[in-house]
């Protein structure tokens, strides 16, 4: 047998075995590829002051640093990309509300980010949250 036919054959042999066991190694490696992220869903809670805050004298130090983190967490998740809009109604007493329009993973986030708000976790405001979508938007300025 002459050497080229040998290393034919060698070579043949070599890609039959090399061939079906990358299969073997990639088709695992693909299967394990992260998959995207999905795509966060909206959301929206509407905030009401409890009927002890509607007199401005009946503030405490307390109330005040928890609607000012409040605004602080706002403003972070403003910053993060997490909040889409937040603002309150201007009317005061038991007229006054605020809504805040966010991004989260699904219910449970949502959740999570709602009630960790320190107005709501300080029981100076109730939240009831609902599923949203923003369909209209107008462009920044």
């Amino acid at each position: 047998m002459s050497l080229a036919l040998t290393d034919l054959k060698m070579r043949n042999l070599y890609l039959s075995l090399i061939i079906p066991l990358l299969c073997v190694v990639v088709q695992p490696l693909a299967a394990q590829a992260p998959t995207p992220a999905a795509k966060p869903k909206q959301f929206i809670y509407v905030l009401h002051l409890v009927p002890r805050l509607y007199d401005d004298k009946a503030w405490t130090a307390e109330d005040k640093a928890a609607v000012d983190g409040h605004l602080a967490n706002f403003k972070a998740a403003v910053q993060s990309g997490q909040l889409i809009l937040a603002g309150r109604a201007m009317e005061s007493g038991d007229k006054t509300f605020g809504i805040a329009i966010f991004e989260a993973v699904d219910e449970t986030a949502a959740r999570k980010f709602m009630e960790s708000d320190p107005a709501v976790a300080a029981g100076v405001m109730t939240a009831e949250l609902h599923p949203f979508a923003v369909v209209l938007q107008r462009k920044n300025p």
